[in-house]
């Protein structure tokens, strides 16, 4: 995808600078983090939408192993599992009572007294919390630690310290691109257990979805689990882009390639169609960074 800048001149000037090598990398084949997922979602984004376009996967243990349910129209009983558990977490959503939280944590350390010189015990002051043990002669070092994120029913702020330091532990074996996922029983929407993280894809890998939905891998109707409440919206595509000969009279947007005609399909009511474009040009922006132009091949087109 091209970059386009300009200036304002007598003569203007055009540059068109390539996106190439590392900095393709990282913007459009390197998986989406975390971070960004739960930036839109404490934005009030509908969580069903933005996992749909996101996550490539859920992974969870069952039995010992560990399973992976693909968000891959073809295989019918990996994606109908997550249609149906991304279903389920938007009716958690609807009722308020979904957490998109990192664990806030206390780690402690055990130092010797006469490992810590006076030079030493200043510089620690600076960043810990120190108590003297007398009975050891020792000094306890503690400092707040802001873990990794997780989607949960609760707030994880109230379970023991314990707990969210192993919840923090567990998560922090999985890649930036994976997060945490803990929907427990005894709260809202506990009545649908999950437990495991869902791996994010790429920019790219977002489009490949997107592109092959549209007549090679369409998505299809996929029925809410039995103990999901009702929800509002549950279309069959996450972005329904209709193909055409012609340009479209209703739509508002077409786009035009290889003789072919591209476009939203209208909609009635709430319009998830053009939401969920929206948070597909949202998340390339996410991507974008200023790329120095010094030592690039480029176009200049002059007047």
């Amino acid at each position: 995808m091209p970059v386009f800048g300009g200036s304002v001149a007598e003569n203007p000037t055009v540059s068109i600078v390539p996106v190439e090598g590392e900095a393709f990398t990282k913007r459009m084949l390197a998986p989406l983090q975390e971070n960004k997922l739960t930036l839109l979602l404490r934005q009030g984004m509908d969580v069903d939408m933005a996992l749909r376009l996101m996550a490539q996967e859920f992974r969870t243990f069952r039995e010992g192993e560990e399973v992976a349910y693909t968000n891959k129209p073809s295989d019918r009983t990996g994606y109908s599992f997550f249609r149906r558990l991304v279903l389920h977490l938007s009716s958690i959503q609807d009722r308020n009572r979904l957490y998109v939280e990192p664990m806030f944590f206390t780690q402690s350390w055990t130092l010797p007294a006469s490992a810590i010189t006076p030079e030493g015990f200043a510089a620690l002051e600076q960043g810990y919390e120190i108590r003297f043990e007398p009975a050891t002669n020792s000094y306890i070092l503690s400092k707040k630690v802001t873990g990794r994120l997780m989607i949960t029913n609760y707030d994880p702020d109230n379970l023991p310290e314990a707990e969210r330091i192993r919840l923090n532990r567990e998560a922090e074996n999985s890649p930036p691109n994976e997060i945490a996922v803990d929907i427990r029983k005894d709260y809202p929407g506990g009545e649908f257990p999950i437990h495991g993280t869902f791996r994010l894809r790429s920019f790219q890998g977002i489009l490949d979805f997107i592109g092959r939905s549209i007549t090679e891998e369409p998505e299809y109707d996929i029925p809410p689990d039995p103990r999901t409440p009702p929800v509002r919206e549950n279309p069959a595509s996450t972005v329904d882009i209709v193909e055409t000969d012609s340009r479209p009279s209703d739509a508002g947007l077409a786009v035009e390639f290889a003789g072919r005609y591209y476009s939203l399909r209208p909609e009635t009511g709430h319009q998830w169609n053009l939401e969920a474009f929206r948070l597909l040009y949202q998340l390339y922006q996410m991507t974008v960074t200023d790329l120095p132009t010094f030592g690039t091949p480029s176009i200049t087109i002059a007047k």
